[in-house]
Parts: structure tokens; sequence; C-alpha cells
């Protein structure tokens, strides 16, 4: 006989996890669409030569492969003919070009699909996992307006999801480059070099990062870099002070500041002001200049969003600018910003912080206990009248001792269970057995459906959900 076992990697819930876990896709994407986003699904696999459009790359090197058994059979040389997806942007790069003149630009599309990488297996580190992603694609340019309305979505979702003050970190990547050409840091592969060391800062510190610029590999003078690090360890407190440490940056370059400066100082203050207008609150977003996003693509604003009371869970939503999404697939030029929520190790994460309410509480709201095989067709008419009043309701099928169907009802999480014996229906009314306040009713069986949606909507408004 086999073991049963799951491969290491994977997040596997029992029910009522998985049920608190679709509450929060539930959330996402109901943000998401509040805000205009569509709908996109890509294949969970894309042709090998598609997916992987250049070589190297940390991520590129942890694809999975899909072989067919008759493929298998078959010798032959190079990569398989197919490859399981490592991220939703370049599944989004070839969707995009591929049905260009079928889509209206400013294409908004949202996607929430699980994606695959070869991870070192380690707790929290997922070799399958949820990212769900919005972006906003331009055709050949892109208004700075929707990098703010991208962060306002991002403050949407986090407000209702209820786990707890966060805020967005924002920074912009020509702001950086500029800064670092004021430092004598000019040519470009440097400058992303740097910009991948300093995007280390808050996981390895500020000696870490000194050491490595100074080395050998950068070679920068000690005074530079000892600018580069007080530059990066700038944070906001409020909107005023944001603008204020902004044009602080362009004072301090004086007449050395780079047309790229001045451009990422401008694209900054635009998306503060946006933001504000878009009702965001001070407390929920910052300038932090040493969020740079590693990866290279980013041009523009990038955000990273954190818990303010744990931080040890970093980074819960990233993202950011980029000016050409589908080079490799369209000579034209598709600009956009997105973001990104990992939510499978999100919930991984908020899980072992005891920081998900309602992993306790099942989608079946109310259960029709059955007493006897004479009161069945009874027992499923309260069934029927409850779940076309709304109420998410399950059956007992069996007749069994009631005190075994409250244990069953209470262990699966069920709040009220809802019963009728030949003297309630005499009288028309059903009993209901609340398990959550331990308390029990009687209600008119037409009436039943009503009242245990406004107890479910009371319980709702006491959560402050």
């Amino acid at each position: 006989m086999i073991k049963p076992r799951t491969p290491a990697g994977v997040m596997e819930l029992l029910p009522r996890e998985q049920i608190a876990f679709q509450r929060m896709l539930d959330v996402i994407r109901r943000n998401y669409e509040r805000f205009g986003f569509l709908p996109v699904e890509t294949p969970a696999f894309e042709l090998s030569d598609v997916l992987l459009t250049k070589s190297g790359g940390e991520t590129e090197r942890q694809v999975y492969f899909v072989q067919s058994t008759g493929a298998l059979a078959k010798e032959g040389e190079g990569l398989p003919e197919l490859a399981l997806r490592f991220d939703l942007t370049v599944p989004l790069a070839r969707y995009v070009a591929e049905h260009e003149h079928e889509l209206t630009f400013p294409f908004r599309r949202y996607q929430m699909q699980r994606v695959y990488r070869g991870e070192r297996a380690q707790r929290g580190r997922f070799r399958e996992f949820y990212q769900c992603d919005i972006d906003v694609i331009g055709k050949d340019a892109l208004n700075i307006r929707y990098d703010a309305e991208i962060l306002a979505v991002i403050h949407a979702v986090f407000s209702e999801l209820g786990i707890g003050a966060f805020a967005v970190q924002l920074n912009n990547r020509k702001l950086m480059r500029g800064f670092f050409e004021a430092q004598g840091v000019v040519d470009a592969h440097q400058q992303a070099l740097v910009l991948r060391e300093v995007d280390k800062i808050d996981k390895r510190g500020a000696d870490y990062v000194r050491e490595t610029l100074t080395g050998a590999d950068f070679g920068l003078p000690a005074d530079t870099v000892q600018r580069i690090l007080d530059f990066v360890e700038v944070r906001s407190d409020s909107h005023a002070d944001a603008l204020a440490r902004i044009e602080q940056v362009l004072a301090d370059a004086g007449e050395a500041a780079s047309d790229a400066l001045r451009a990422g100082a401008a694209e900054l203050r635009d998306v503060l002001e946006l933001v504000r207008a878009l009702g965001v609150p001070e407390s929920a977003y910052r300038l932090n200049f040493s969020i740079a996003r590693g990866l290279d693509y980013y041009t523009g604003t990038v955000y990273e969003t954190s818990l303010t009371d744990h931080p040890e869970i970093g980074s819960i939503c990233s993202g950011g600018r980029y000016e050409d999404l589908a080079s490799h697939y369209t000579k034209s030029k598709l600009p956009g910003v997105g973001i990104s929520i990992g939510l499978t190790r999100l919930f991984f994460q908020l899980r072992d912080a005891g920081l998900i309410d309602g992993i306790e509480a099942s989608s079946v709201q109310a259960m029709v206990a059955l007493m006897d095989d004479a009161g069945l067709d009874d027992a499923l008419d309260i069934a029927r009248r409850l779940r076309v009043g709304g109420i998410n309701t399950e059956m007992q099928m069996e007749p069994r001792k009631l005190g075994k169907q409250f244990q069953y009802a209470s262990k699966a999480g069920i709040r009220f269970v809802v019963l009728a014996g030949d003297d309630e229906r005499a009288r028309g009314v059903v009993a209901v057995k609340d398990l959550q306040r331990e308390q029990q009713f009687e209600v008119a069986r037409e009436e039943c459906a009503d009242a245990l949606r406004v107890e479910l909507e009371q319980a709702r408004a006491l959560a402050g959900r």
C-alpha cells in the first residue's frame, strides 16, 4: 500500500482553513473588480520558447517542464515543448501581444491563479502558490495617474481583508538612478547592480551593503557609499513630510540634479497628490527610499506593502511601473504598472501569526436535523426554504440521536441547527439552536430564513466585516 503524502512545497488546507483562504480570494477579486479591472486566465503551461524569452535569472532556473508519456518515449534534443508558468507577468505579456488588436487600451486586467517554481524545500517557501495580480497596460504611453490608482487599490484590498494596520512603501526608480548619478555612479549597468544591493538592506542590514559596495566587486568610495546609505534610510511620516523629503533630495543635488532625478521627483509628487485625492489616508502610505525592487524591468514607481505591527512577515504586496511589457513578442511599446499579492505565502504567514479571523467558521450557516425517517419530507422542505432564503444549509439525511447531530454541527463550525418535531410542525414553527450563543428559540417556519439572515448580519457588523 502506498503511503498518502503531499509533495513538499505545497499548501493543502483542511476545509475550514480553505474557506478562510477562499474568503481572502473573494475580497481581493471584489476590490479588483470595483476598480474596473477585467478577469483574465491563461493556461497553467506555456510553450517553452514563449515562456523562456531570455536566458538567466533565478526564476527561470526554477522552471518545471511538462512532458507527456508519449513524448518521453521519443528521443530528441532540446527543451520539452511545454513549461509551467513561474509568474503571471510573462503570460500577460504573451496574452497582450497575441490579442493586441482585440483589446481596448489602456487594458485593465486582473488574474488570480496558481504559479509554479522549483523552490528549495523549506518552511514558508512554496513550489505551487497563488498570485493575485492587477496591471494597467497602455499603448505607446501610460499616464502617471494610474500609478496612484494602483496604490488606492492596494489600500482598498488590505482594508477589507482586515489583517491589521499596513502601509504602502513608495519610491521611484528614476529618482534613485538620478541620485546615484549625482554621486558619480553613472553607468546604467552599475546602477542596476547597486539597486539590487540596496534592495537587500532591510534583510541583510546596512553593514552588509556598505561592505559590498566598498568591496572589490564595486569599489565605490566610502563617502559615496555613506551618502547612498543615508539616502536609503529616508522614511516619511506624513504627506507633507513626503513632499518635503523629495524637495530636499533635489536641493541637495543642486545643479548636479539630472533629468532622471527631476523626472522621478516630479512623478513621486504627482502620485502622492493623486493618492490623497483618491481618499487614501496618510497613515497608509509613506516614502521609503530603500525600496528598489530587485527586478530590472521596473523603471518608475515601485511599491512594497507591509503590516505595521508585523514587519517580520515582510512584503505582502509589491510591484511597480515598467516601460515595455511585451518587447519579446511585439514591436508595439506597451508600458504598464501593476502589483502582485502572493496569497499562499501571505495566508501561511498570517495563519502562523494568528492573524486570520474566521477559521473557526464554516461556509455552511445552518444544518437541518432529522429526528426520524417519518419527518424526512418535512426536514427537506425546511432545508429548501432556507436555501431559497439565502442561507447555506446542510441537511442530515439519516436520523441520529440529537446530541450526536449537535456535536457534528459544532465540530463542523455550523452555527445554527434547525429542527421540527411533531409539536413544532403542529404549531407551524421550527426550533433553532444557536451553537455560537448557546441559545435556543422558536420562529415561524416561513420566517426562519429571514431570522437567521438577521442574526448573521448582526454578527458580521459586530465583527467589523
